[in-house]
């Protein structure tokens, strides 16, 4: 154990419990930062400068194969102020640290409208810009201002809008060109003071009528979704997990009319720019993997994009699983799938 003045920092520290997949593996170095002043502090440490780094928040979107040789930092920023409004919208920041269905929470005690459909999202606000997080057909880039990331090289906060981070489908600018060169501090979203509901994606007007919903608001919408998410997905408190491990295949229009001879039902939708776009987990399911099991993981038995660690399996086991996955998705519809989820 290391003391930097106010800061603690862990030597082959746990990750366990900062993994929602569960994985038992070490860090070489381990610290938490509350403040941007103890950012630069830590950053700024001989001991760190060639050192590989990696920030954390809720682990969600993580899976370890092996120890982490090198810092990990835990962002503890937390906060949520509203920094400007106008007749129709609300201009909130969240720190990085907080809870992302918090922030959803906050907002719908609030009526501020716009995330409600990414509820019960796992993981922390500073992870939903790098992923552009998305669900039933609301992304964040849709609600995104502006954000601030500290930069390591230049050790100064820097301020990103929307072009600048060049937001894809689970896709950003800080996946790829600038990987590991900043910390995201804080995210501004742009709310509406007036919902647009959006309700046609998956079974949300089934789950609505189930309810009884007569009168929509981002309240029964949130909840609906909770609903959905709940009796899909598996908690990552009780079943290590990190949602769903692949993203949703594009390919071309000929393509998919060739695979579409061949399986008249494959589950699919149109893109703007003439794609389709197919559903991963139907691609899974139809490769038999739901709900089957190799040694200590397995498929999920109610949502096949879901890789579930039963206790005790390692990074590199779910990893293998995964390739077997891609493999035989490959083998049957020769369709590429790709892993969402971050491999270390």
């Amino acid at each position: 154990m290391l003391f930097l003045g106010f800061m603690t920092i862990e030597n082959n520290f746990s990750l366990f419990p900062f993994n929602t997949f569960k994985i038992d593996c070490s860090a070489r170095w381990f610290s938490k930062i509350s403040t941007i002043q103890e950012l630069t502090h830590l950053l700024s440490q001989n001991e760190f400068t060639n050192a590989d780094k990696l920030i954390v928040g809720g682990g969600s979107n993580i899976l370890f194969t092996k120890n982490f040789d090198g810092l990990v930092i835990k962002n503890e920023l937390l906060g949520i102020e509203k920094t400007n409004e106008d007749e129709k919208h609300v201009y909130l920041k969240a720190s990085a640290g907080v809870g992302w269905h918090q922030l959803v929470l906050f907002c719908i005690e609030n009526n501020w409208a716009g995330i409600e459909n990414l509820s019960l999202i796992p993981g922390c606000v500073g992870a939903a810009p790098i992923q552009n997080i998305g669900a039933y057909g609301v992304e964040l880039k849709d609600v995104f201002h502006s954000l601030e990331a500290y930069s390591v090289a230049d050790k100064k906060v820097i301020q990103f809008n929307s072009s600048d981070c060049e937001f894809g489908y689970r896709d950003s600018v800080f996946k790829n060109k600038y990987k590991n060169q900043f910390v995201i501090t804080s995210v501004t979203f742009k709310l509406n003071k007036t919902p647009h509901f959006k309700t046609s994606y998956g079974a949300i007007e089934q789950e609505l009528d189930r309810m009884n919903i007569k009168d929509l608001s981002i309240q029964v919408i949130s909840k609906a979704i909770v609903n959905i998410r709940s009796s899909k997905l598996p908690n990552p408190d009780l079943l290590g997990n990190a949602g769903s491990f692949f993203k949703n295949p594009e390919i071309s229009l000929r393509k998919f009319e060739e695979l579409q001879k061949r399986f008249p039902e494959i589950s699919h939708y149109s893109l703007s720019n003439g794609n389709i776009k197919l559903a991963a987990g139907w691609l899974i399911e139809q490769c038999k993997w739901k709900g089957k099991s190799i040694g200590n993981c397995g498929v999920h038995q109610h949502q096949a994009l879901v890789i579930v660690n039963y206790g005790g399996a390692t990074g590199a086991e779910i990893f293998d699983l995964s390739e077997q996955i891609l493999q035989s998705v490959k083998h049957k519809f020769d369709v590429e799938l790709e892993r969402e989820v971050n491999i270390l």
